[in-house]
């Protein structure tokens, strides 16, 4: 019972560590060599980098930043358009001021000397949350990028 315990909780922490790895240009070249071979020797070099330029396939877009995190399409002067957005999340630090009521378990709590009950709690403290912001966006027209904004890192 213990082995599968073990081998349960192993298995969920790997789960867990391989969600937290990040893709890079780096990871999806490797992953999709066919579509790095396809490139030209100039955009392979600025796919290596993360870099975009205008006149960049689809492909090459997607190797150096990753997929979008919404598609978009529309048509700009009768031609159609499609648009890559990606989303980034920027830490903000806070500070939080918290109190209430809990419930906990077998011990002295209010109304009695031993037994279930409740006991109020203060606390609070600096906290960072995440809040998404636009990192980027790419609009291709024809499958080559016609236009793209990034914002700074």
């Amino acid at each position: 019972m213990k082995a599968i315990l073990r081998f349960s909780l192993g298995m969920f922490a790997a789960l867990l560590l391989s969600q937290c790895v990040s893709s890079t240009p780096q990871s999806r070249i490797e992953r999709n060599p066919q579509l790095f071979s396809r490139l030209s020797a100039k955009d392979r070099q600025l796919v290596t980098g993360g870099v975009i330029r205008e006149g960049m396939s689809r492909d090459a877009v997607f190797l150096a930043w990753g997929s979008p995190d919404r598609v978009s399409a529309g048509t700009d002067r009768g031609r159609e358009v499609e648009s890559w957005s990606y989303v980034g999340q920027r830490p903000v630090r806070t500070f939080n001021m918290g109190m209430g009521f809990g419930y906990g378990g077998w011990g002295p709590y209010w109304g009695g000397p031993y037994g279930w009950g409740g006991y109020p709690y203060w606390g609070g403290g600096p906290s960072v949350m995440y809040v998404p912001y636009t990192a980027g966006v790419v609009e291709f027209t024809r499958g080559r990028v016609t236009r793209w904004m990034a914002s700074p890192q």
